[in-house]
């Protein structure tokens, strides 16, 4: 939820959303985080998308994740019309680049009068019961709606949730362990340019569902990655458990664990643990006499210590 309003440019609050999800879910935790309506909104719409992804897809469910998504009536300062197809009155629609005067248009949606006729066409496709492959329809779907821009604003986000319950109904289950937003967010402007040298090119879109299924590889890359690490992590302080640390050894021990930058040296103990140098010496002596630190080769003031390996634990 937070990678794919990030790939708009909007900063939504974690906390706050992690709020707002919590109480759909009828979970109780705690923290002072207050989610806004807009916060609320994004959430309802994805929820809704993933959880509900039987559900058909319909025009009144798209306006409603849309009035979700704007409960003021209003992106920024500028009031839009929520809940409804863009209008013939909000003009022209195109993504625009550069100073003004010097202005390069990257992309102009469909008029305003065919948005009806397109998205009864997307809807009905969305829905039909065919041989295309379910991650094949959440890439076309994904590229048809944002391509069609049938919003004043939200296309991107309501696109994402879009692909996000094709995704849902291609796994049958509305709890996915990989974000594809998160993947697109990581690669936003390569997400753009494919998207822009699709929308220029014919309707052969087999680049773009390349780039996707890229994309979507990379995901499940990362996925994979982060269950591995959670699996490791877990594994390192089981057997670290066996013979509890003290709170000192556990805050440097996650710290270690938590993407640490260099090497752990006694001075660096220290200053994690916020204690003196010889109680991080004494902490460090046991965590070594243990396995759970190695000595880095080299002596000396270039002392440095690193977390052992699962492998070199169980040694």
């Amino acid at each position: 939820m937070v990678k794919s309003s990030a790939i708009e440019g909007e900063k939504l609050n974690p906390l706050a959303v992690r709020s707002a999800l919590a109480r759909r879910l009828g979970l109780d935790i705690d923290g002072p985080e207050r989610a806004s309506r807009a916060v609320e909104g994004t959430v309802e719409m994805l929820l809704d998308a993933t959880q509900g992804h039987a559900a058909a897809l319909t025009a009144d469910r798209l306006f409603g994740w849309h009035a979700a998504l704007f409960p003021t009536g209003r992106t920024g300062t500028n009031r839009i019309t929520v809940g409804a197809w863009r209008p013939v009155t909000a003009g022209v629609m195109q993504v625009v680049s550069g100073a003004l005067g010097r202005q390069r248009v990257h992309f102009r949606a469909p008029a305003a009068q065919r948005l009806d006729a397109e998205m009864s066409g997307f809807l009905t496709w969305f829905e039909a019961t065919d041989d295309v492959d379910p991650v094949l329809r959440a890439g076309i779907a994904h590229f048809w709606f944002v391509t069609v821009h049938p919003f004043e604003d939200g296309n991107g986000r309501i696109a994402r949730a879009i692909g996000d319950m094709a995704l849902a109904r291609a796994d049958g289950s509305p709890q996915r362990f990989y974000s594809l937003s998160a993947q697109v967010e990581s690669e936003r402007k390569d997400y753009y340019n494919a998207l822009e040298r699709q929308q220029k090119g014919g309707l052969d879109i087999t680049p773009w569902l390349t780039w996707f299924l890229g994309c979507f590889d990379r995901a499940l890359a990362a996925a994979e990655g982060a269950a591995l690490t959670v699996i490791d992590t877990s594994r390192l302080w089981e057997w670290i458990n066996r013979d509890p640390v003290n709170d000192r050894q556990r805050l440097v021990i996650n710290r270690l664990l938590d993407a640490f930058e260099g090497h752990l040296t006694n001075a660096k103990y220290a200053r994690l643990a916020k204690c003196s140098p010889d109680t991080a010496l004494r902490d460090v002596q046991t965590l070594l006499n243990r396995g759970v630190l190695v000595r880095n080769p080299g002596g000396g003031r270039s002392t440095s210590y690193r977390l052992a390996r699962l492998d070199e634990l169980s040694a």
